[in-house]
């Protein structure tokens, strides 16, 4: 069972993203802003993070890029999951530090595929 924290701030989209987290037989860790996924990336010690862009405090190309520029948590896989999805904000995820790139509404085959994949390169 791998801990995936979800950096979400829509509690609707949050819930669903844990509900999928769980039936896929992973631990959900909750966060409501960017700030507090940095906080919980460097404490909790995820084995995926799974990054909403649009968030309050620190945007999700702010919270990954200090995610990813931190050596205790540059390691732990970026799933950026945003409602933004022209190309040049998958870039811009991507530049920012996101291992992979995926828009809502969910496509869940999709989803659990790239979750999967993932989690794979950390095992």
């Amino acid at each position: 069972m791998a801990k995936i924290l979800i950096v979400e701030d829509d509690a609707n989209n949050r819930d669903l993203i844990a509900r999928i987290v769980e039936l896929m037989g992973h631990e959900p860790i909750l966060a409501v802003d960017g700030a507090q996924g940095v906080a919980l990336a460097r404490s909790a010690k995820p084995d995926l993070i799974i990054m909403d862009m649009g968030l309050p405090v620190l945007n999700g190309w702010q919270a990954t890029h200090r995610i990813k520029s931190q050596p205790g948590t540059s390691h732990i896989p970026v799933l950026a999951l945003t409602a933004y999805a022209l190309n040049e904000d998958r870039l811009r995820s991507l530049a920012a530090g996101c291992d992979d790139f995926e828009t809502k509404p969910i496509d869940f085959g999709r989803f659990r595929e790239k979750v999967q994949a993932l989690l794979s390169r950390t095992a």
